[in-house]
């Protein structure tokens, strides 16, 4: 393993048991067992160096999509938006960082690349659902923005405590079927809050 990959390793682990907060260079190197000065030898600062790792975040989310069932447009969708909540819920740490413009560099070309594509496959299950008839004049992009937002919504609001002890919402699977239903329409095997 290159000395770039293990410092991106040791910086995902320490963010994963530490978060955002604890993902200093110096820290970053002293959990690698390296110099102070080594990460800068790999990258032009923390931003650079937490944009690799960012990276990394929007690249599980996307190979989550390869797992999606070879059903209907509708429940791969459905499917897509319980996958991105999972992920929000199991990785916070990971899901604040890969949002956090001030922590990391938005135009890393390979950032910039693997969130996009994140985005355009999110998009693309919209257009899919659209071609049978659901919202068939909006713009894909703006309804799959929309959709996305409620999803982020949610996940931070249950991830920061502002849902998480409401009475109103006892579970995020909960908040997520009254999401779905006002996008989708009544969706069946989700519980009902």
């Amino acid at each position: 393993m290159g000395a770039r990959t293990r410092l991106i390793d040791t910086a995902a682990n320490l963010l994963a048991e530490a978060g955002v907060a604890a993902v200093t260079l110096r820290g970053i190197a002293k959990a690698a067992g390296v110099s102070h000065g080594a990460p800068l030898r790999h990258f032009t600062g923390r931003a650079a160096l937490l944009s690799a790792v960012a990276t990394r975040g929007y690249t599980e989310l996307l190979d989550r999509g390869t797992g999606l069932p070879a059903t209907t447009p509708r429940e791969r969708l459905i499917a897509a938006c319980h996958g991105y909540l999972d992920f929000a819920l199991a990785n916070p740490a990971m899901f604040e960082l890969m949002f956090r413009r001030d922590l990391i560099d938005p135009a890393d070309p390979e950032l910039t690349r693997v969130s996009s594509a994140v985005f355009d496959f999110f998009a693309a299950l919209v257009g899919d659902v659209q071609d049978d008839g659901w919202h068939p004049a909006t713009d894909p992009r703006l309804l799959a923005a929309s959709l996305w937002a409620s999803l982020h919504g949610l996940a931070q609001l249950w991830l920061w405590g502002g849902l998480a002890g409401a009475s109103f919402a006892p579970s995020p699977e909960s908040a997520l079927a009254v999401t779905l239903d006002a996008y989708l329409g009544p969706v069946s095997g989700i519980p009902s809050p």
